[in-house]
């Protein structure tokens, strides 16, 4: 019986000193200690054209959003990892105008109808620049993919957060106080703008 104890109290003491191993290695590498070991960094670059893409989306709204972002992946024996993100981000509303058929424009008498394609959500992206990881926990297995997945998490959020915030419907509106005037300085002519469904 006293050598089961010896045997789990042993174990106790090595769970908590791997614990404690963990804990100070987190609070290390966050820290201006281990930059101090580090020469310099080199960076080499080979860029091949891989692709050539004729572009006819009218950009008409650009939304940038500001957000903090706390990512968690739950692990089965380990402790929990997390990460803390301050990202920035944008999203463009579009109309693609490469979709509009001639049939698309109709003139009757003094006024021209042009029916748009409908609007949409042409990117949106994390401006890496300008976001940051502010803080992880219990990472020290692969920080890399955590951090790559809050950043996807954030990109999906800023997808939604632009939809939800109504940038459709700005682009439609965009699109009938910037394209009208001008197809009617050019034409001569009344423009109605309508849109696809």
């Amino acid at each position: 019986m006293s050598r089961l104890l010896t045997v789990l109290l042993r174990l106790f003491v090595f769970a908590i000193l791997v614990a404690g191993l963990i804990a100070i290695w987190e609070q290390i590498r966050g820290s201006d200690v281990m930059s101090r070991f580090r020469k310099g960094d080199k960076t080499t670059q080979s860029i091949v054209l891989k692709e050539v893409t004729a572009l006819g989306k009218l950009e008409l709204v650009s939304y940038t959003f500001k957000d903090i972002i706390e990512h968690e992946q739950v692990n089965t024996f380990l402790p929990n990892a997390n990460a803390v993100l301050i990202v920035e981000g944008q999203a463009t509303g579009c109309i693609d105008l490469t979709r509009i058929k001639p049939d698309d424009v109709r003139a009757d008498g003094d006024s021209i109808t042009v029916k748009l394609p409908k609007p949409e959500l042409c990117s949106w992206k994390i401006n890496h620049d300008r976001s940051r990881v502010y803080d992880t926990h219990f990472s020290f297995l692969d920080q890399s993919q955590l951090v790559s997945d809050a950043y996807q998490q954030a990109e999906r959020q800023i997808r939604q957060s632009a939809l939800n915030g109504g940038i459709l419907e700005q682009t439609r509106q965009n699109a009938d106080r910037m394209l009208r005037p001008l197809l009617e300085r050019i034409s001569g002519r009344k423009i109605r703008l309508t849109f696809q469904e």
